[in-house]
């Protein structure tokens, strides 16, 4: 069993998870009696920390929201998560956290008890990140705290968009939500002016004032505004398109399609099209060689005529009476 102050803090941590806590969950985790954490319950209000006790079966003990608490009650998990997660906001894209994020950190260290620290900085001093291929976009975090606002408050944006070729457009839209994939930020919304939903790459941004009325909110759109994002952000990058008669049940093709790399629309029971695409026609013709099915390519011809030039590579490779094989 706990000593009485080592387990009030062990309680306090519990109690600053965002649930319900039922008072004989609290006394198994804390290996006391129904008795003893009602003593502690009112040792802690007595200590000035409002622990709200509702009744019902979805009741329990909780700490009040906006409640003042003691210096970082972390687990060794915890804490290392926490460190983690803060180094990671230092090399991303958001521009001016690496200053911040690594404040942060110093702060932590402070404040964790000497057996965390050690294990903290460990951490930071011998484990490192293999650098990113190219630099991404910096974003403002102002920039997504005023688009992740506007979607909160369902109200409507104006904004200018910069597109891929410098092109810049004015944009009246109902934003849904901010979409992080990689190290690229991405608003999805709807455009009022189009009568469809957009994703909007939020490093070509700028907003503009004041902002316009409230709106109706929206389903994401096809139910998932992550996968549309990616599916979308990938079909822009592709310079090589195709569609693709698997011959294999949709669902079963599903399980081995990422909604970035492709969509899949079925055609009866055991066939479907596959939509994809790749910056490559290698790697267009990897992708669908591992799918595992049998398929039918008949466009677009540039693609037809690679997997006839593989097909006949591969077979060259397995039979053994060719002249290239003989030669080995």
């Amino acid at each position: 069993m706990l000593e009485t102050s080592a387990r009030l803090l062990r309680l306090l941590s519990l109690l600053q998870s965002p649930r319900a806590w039922p008072g004989s969950e609290l006394a198994e985790r804390l290996g006391v009696s129904g008795r003893t954490v009602r003593n502690d319950i009112e040792r802690l209000r007595t200590l000035g920390y409002p622990v709200d006790a509702t009744r019902g079966s979805d009741g329990g003990y909780r700490l009040a929201a906006g409640s003042a608490m003691p210096p970082l009650l972390l687990e060794d998990d915890e804490a290392v998560a926490v460190t983690i997660a803060v180094r990671n906001v230092a090399r991303s894209s958001m521009a001016g956290m690496e200053e911040t994020s690594l404040q942060a950190l110093a702060k932590l260290e402070q404040v964790l008890p000497a057996r965390l620290r050690r294990r903290v900085r460990t951490l930071q001093q011998y484990a490192v990140p293999v650098p990113a291929d190219r630099p991404a976009p910096a974003v403002d975090t102002g920039l997504l705290m005023t688009l992740t606002a506007a979607c909160r408050d369902h109200e409507r944006l104006r904004l200018d968009y910069t597109d891929h070729a410098g092109a810049v457009t004015r944009r009246l839209v109902e934003p849904q939500r901010v979409v992080n994939w990689g190290r690229r930020w991405y608003l999805v919304a709807w455009d009022v002016d189009r009568d469809d939903w957009r994703t909007f790459r939020t490093d070509r941004i700028t907003p503009r004032t004041p902002a316009g009325p409230r709106f109706a909110p929206r389903e994401d759109p096809e139910g998932d505004a992550a996968a549309y994002v990616a599916g979308k952000a990938s079909a822009a990058a592709w310079r090589h398109r195709a569609r693709v008669t698997v011959h294999a049940p949709a669902d079963a093709v599903l399980e081995r399609v990422n909604p970035a790399v492709g969509a899949v629309e079925a055609v009866d029971e055991g066939a479907c099209v596959l939509v994809t695409g790749a910056d490559s026609l290698d790697g267009l013709a990897v992708h669908l060689g591992m799918l595992g099915f049998d398929f039918t390519v008949t466009e677009p011809p540039e693609l037809v005529a690679h997997l006839r030039e593989l097909a006949a590579r591969y077979a060259r490779a397995t039979d053994q009476s060719s002249p290239a094989a003989s030669s080995r």
